[in-house]
């Protein structure tokens, strides 16, 4: 009878390859101390300089409960993989055949071929015969609109859905379908950002005495610099927090002033005011409108707004309605920018917001209240209605 050749798991093979390795051994002396070949450790050695983390993974060579683990492994990679595909794919099942095989080109650096058509229900020889068809006028529109969207997408740093796409694309003249611009992104697995809701920093100061509410959740003007609501919120960075206070003017929902800075106190809103006050030179009685922050009612900041003669809301005591409107921009700032970064410092931070509120924010960003038009589109069409009207 035939000597029974002797296997080795794993374990055993990597610690006789670490004797020579990591403790000095020569390849002859492990040879001779475990009573294997030279050759045998040459080759393991090999294997594992090659791929450290993934040497010796071959079948029958691993223990039972190893053999078990690694084959359960597979399965859930498998299972998750096939998830995936269904949420990704699940508006797709009821289409015809070419909008899954769109689906499949899609994502094949995601997902092995096999998986998603069993998945999809469809076979891999129809798949390649589908790429090598001839495109139909559609197809080569739709093709066409694609590149639009990515460049109009791309345009907002990931920002816009697809109405926002819509109506960009609308802007230059292209005529273009709403439910078409949807259907593709979902098709292409185009999102704009979003992620989670921010907190608030609203601290009251109990005793301090409170406005009367003179807005009323009534978010609607019809002149710019008549009511002007404001809210403050804070971003973490590297060197710690950063706050930032904003002024927004409800005309045109343009941020008129803002501040950050490294302390929660009045003078981050005082600072926020000046600014606005330089840069719109309001009328006097002007509503400025907030929640009941200890900021707000401080000394200092109602001192300030006296002097340029503006009357002061808050929001009523248990309403989070009363301030919704600057509540949802730093909603929209959140999920558009802020949770995308990571700030290394404050400065970074102040520059990132910069670019975002007075370069994107006021002059790009298409809001859906505004009829599709930037803050500052919609006060200039205005004003030279205006014009129009007086002339």
């Amino acid at each position: 009878m035939g000597q029974t050749r002797r296997t080795y798991d794993k374990e055993f093979k990597l610690s006789a390859v670490k004797m020579v390795t990591e403790e000095g051994m020569s390849v002859a002396e492990v040879s001779r101390d475990l009573g294997i070949s030279e050759n045998s450790i040459h080759k393991w050695k090999k294997k594992y300089l090659e791929d450290k983390n993934n040497a010796f993974p071959g079948k029958g060579k691993l223990k039972p409960e190893d053999e078990e683990i690694r084959r359960l492994e597979r399965e859930l990679k498998r299972v998750k993989m096939e998830r995936d595909i269904l949420k990704k794919a699940i508006s797709f099942f009821s289409k015809d055949t070419g909008v899954k095989y769109m689906f499949i080109k899609e994502n094949r650096r995601n997902y092995p071929l096999e998986l998603m058509c069993r998945v999809l229900r469809v076979s891999r020889s129809g798949y390649y015969n589908w790429l090598k068809r001839k495109l139909s006028s559609r197809e080569i529109e739709d093709r066409k609109l694609l590149e639009i969207i990515r460049f109009h997408y791309n345009r907002s740093d990931g920002r816009y859905g697809s109405p926002r796409i819509t109506a960009s694309i609308r802007r230059n003249g292209i005529i273009v379908n709403r439910k078409k611009v949807a259907r593709l992104m979902r098709l292409h697995n185009i999102r704009a950002k979003m992620k989670k809701r921010y907190k608030s920093t609203t601290r009251q100061n109990r005793k301090a005495e409170v406005s009367e509410n003179l807005v009323k959740g009534n978010f609607r003007s019809e002149e710019k610099d008549k009511v002007w609501t404001s809210d403050i919120t804070y971003l973490w960075t590297s060197e710690g927090w950063l706050y930032l206070a904003v002024i927004m003017d409800i005309y045109s929902r343009k941020i008129v002033g803002w501040s950050v800075s490294q302390r929660l106190s009045a003078e981050i809103i005082n600072r926020a005011l000046r600014i606005a006050v330089i840069h719109r030179n309001p009328p006097a009685g002007l509503i400025f409108h907030s929640d009941r922050g200890s900021q707000y009612t401080s000394k200092s900041f109602r001192e300030q707004l006296k002097s340029y003669q503006m009357k002061q809301s808050m929001s009523s005591s248990g309403n989070c309605y009363d301030n919704a409107i600057t509540e949802s921009f730093f909603h929209t700032l959140k999920t558009e920018l802020v949770n995308f970064e990571k700030y290394e410092t404050r400065d970074e931070a102040r520059q990132s917001i910069f670019r975002y509120i007075e370069i994107f924010y006021n002059r790009q960003r298409l809001h859906s209240a505004l009829g599709y038009l930037s803050p500052v589109e919609f006060e200039e069409k205005n004003k030279e209605e205006i014009k129009e009207r007086v002339a």
